[in-house]
């Protein structure tokens, strides 16, 4: 089956939105940079999920409901800055020498503390889930796409989630590269270390303060 021209505009739309920088490319970075290649692409894989989320409440409208009670927006706003927040504040207090009864970094200069894969992946998928103006970007854009006189809604809809997890994976993806692949160099001896921890965590940080600040 040809791919028509409606889906090729909105793979346009979701590449441009995914290539601006923003909370969850900020999240990928931090987490190559701090795990390595795994965590970066486990952070990844948690932002796809969420986003086939944020696909199927379109469909099923129920975004409608936080663009009728702007409250419920703001509560996710500050709940999603504030889990970030957190998150970068975690990795920030990790950048403290270690006291002799605290464990040392690993042999890869890895602290010890940082989260496992699993636990990258929901704090990703969390972080995106709580992002209200995703769910209005979708409620936005999906009347234009979702019907279509070639599929079904349900297959049209299909198409529109592959295109989104194309679109993050490839992108988010080389992000988590290129973050891994600069980690040996950050990661050189104990003050190295605790320099990228700091510039990860005030990385998140600031990240989580310019999503309110654009509100």
């Amino acid at each position: 089956m040809s791919v028509s021209p409606d889906l090729w505009l909105f793979a346009t739309l979701v590449f441009g939105i995914v290539l601006l920088p923003g909370m969850d490319m900020a999240f990928v970075a931090g987490s190559a940079v701090t795990t390595g290649l795994r965590g970066g692409l486990a952070a990844v894989a948690g932002i796809m999920v969420a986003g086939q989320v944020h696909l199927a409440s379109g469909v099923l409208g129920l975004t409608a409901v936080l663009l009728w009670w702007p409250g419920a927006q703001q509560a996710m706003l500050l709940a999603g800055a504030a889990y970030m927040g957190w998150i970068g504040w975690t990795i920030w207090r990790t950048a403290r020498p270690a006291t002799p009864s605290e464990p040392r970094a690993g042999p890869a200069g890895v602290p010890t503390v940082m989260p496992t894969w699993h636990q990258t992946f929901w704090r990703a998928a969390a972080t995106c889930l709580m992002n209200p103006k995703a769910y209005a970007f979708t409620l936005a854009i999906l009347p234009a796409f979702i019907h279509s006189p070639e599929r079904s809604v349900g297959a049209q809809a299909l198409w529109l989630g592959a295109i989104i997890a194309a679109n993050q994976g490839g992108v988010y993806g080389l992000v988590a590269l290129l973050a891994s692949m600069a980690r040996p160099w950050m990661l050189r001896g104990d003050a190295a270390q605790r320099g990228t921890a700091r510039v990860v965590g005030a990385g998140l940080m600031l990240g989580a303060a310019a999503a309110l600040v654009r509100a």
